[in-house]
């Protein structure tokens, strides 16, 4: 694809300035972030970048994609607006907050031909494809249960602002840790592979956080298949805690994403692969590598129903009502 085309990021937080920083490490440089203050950047460093802070300038301007970074609660009308616009569009986790109507956004894709991705990086990770490499080719068997945990402390996510007012905090935002960390969600149902038949969910409120959205959030899921799904996600563990459990019928893999090792045990030896070295970033490169694979295919709109239902899927989980 030619490096020049006009790329369009929305929002510029962290999330924002790391999409920005990986488009310019791949060599695009035609990039306009529209922002509603223009603030200075905290860690982007080339000058070739426009800032736009109207959204009218834009609409002149023929993007090819846009990469959408701003609070949840954002995505979906935004992802609308530069889908009506004639872009490509790549957007952070969660495509919704709340429920929306599935069929015309889908309908908006396909009238469009393009792509609406979701950014959920951890399907780029090393040891999760060989995961989902065993299950695809039934090394160890069928897949029964997988289980996930994932924990870390809220205050310590960015430093440089009050936890209480980023959007991780406050439900009308899209916040509360369940869409927030839902990457676990997104990735048992897709290695799980089939529909879900029975879920339940279970939200907790920590009065230490000081916070309305929740901070826990449990689930139990049972896919039309017969894997069974146990995904935990938290705000309060000092320390982070991040891992997870596949149980085969003939092995157990663990992974450990902190210190990237994958361990395969069972009758035999066991087993450990380790990334040296291992670089979180390189799941958003890759991620954004494949977006743009992806747009310059024949299947954009096939691609954007499966990650529209899978989101709302996701959306419904996540859903208090």
């Amino acid at each position: 694809m030619n490096k020049n085309i006009p790329i369009l990021v929305i929002g510029a937080g962290s999330i924002g300035e790391r999409h920005i920083n990986n488009l310019l490490l791949l060599g695009y440089e035609n990039i306009y972030v529209y922002r509603q203050r223009n603030l200075p950047f905290r860690n982007v460093k080339s000058e070739k970048i426009s800032v736009v802070t109207e959204w009218n300038v834009l609409q002149d301007i023929p993007f090819v994609f846009s990469i959408i970074c701003t609070p949840s609660n954002q995505h979906l009308e935004q992802a609308i607006q530069c889908l009506n616009m004639n872009m490509h569009v790549l957007v952070e986790k969660p495509l919704a907050h709340k429920a929306f109507d599935s069929d015309a956004l889908i309908q908006l894709a396909k009238n469009k031909n393009k792509l609406l991705y979701v950014a959920y990086m951890m399907r780029f990770h090393p040891h999760i494809i060989t995961v989902k490499k065993h299950i695809t080719n039934n090394t160890y068997g069928k897949l029964k249960t997988i289980r996930t945990h994932w924990g870390s402390y809220l205050p310590d996510w960015h430093p440089y602002e009050d936890y209480k007012t980023s959007y991780a905090a406050q439900s009308e935002m899209g916040g509360g840790v369940a869409l927030t960390l839902s990457h676990d969600l997104d990735l048992v149902n897709w290695l799980a592979g089939a529909p879900i038949d029975s879920s339940i969910a279970n939200f907790g409120v920590s009065e230490a956080l000081d916070i309305e959205a929740e901070s826990v959030a449990d689930f139990q899921i049972t896919y039309k298949n017969d894997i069974t799904a146990q995904v935990h996600l938290n705000y309060l563990e000092r320390q982070p805690n991040r891992h997870y459990i596949f149980i085969f019928e003939h092995a157990t893999l663990r992974l450990d994403y902190f210190s990237a090792t994958l361990t395969t045990s069972g009758s035999f030896v066991e087993t450990q692969e380790i990334i040296k070295n291992f670089d979180r970033n390189d799941l958003f490169v890759e991620e954004l590598k494949y977006f743009i694979e992806l747009i310059q295919g024949e299947n954009v709109t096939s691609v954007s129903e499966e990650q529209i239902l899978e989101s709302e899927l996701i959306t419904n989980l996540c859903n208090h009502e």
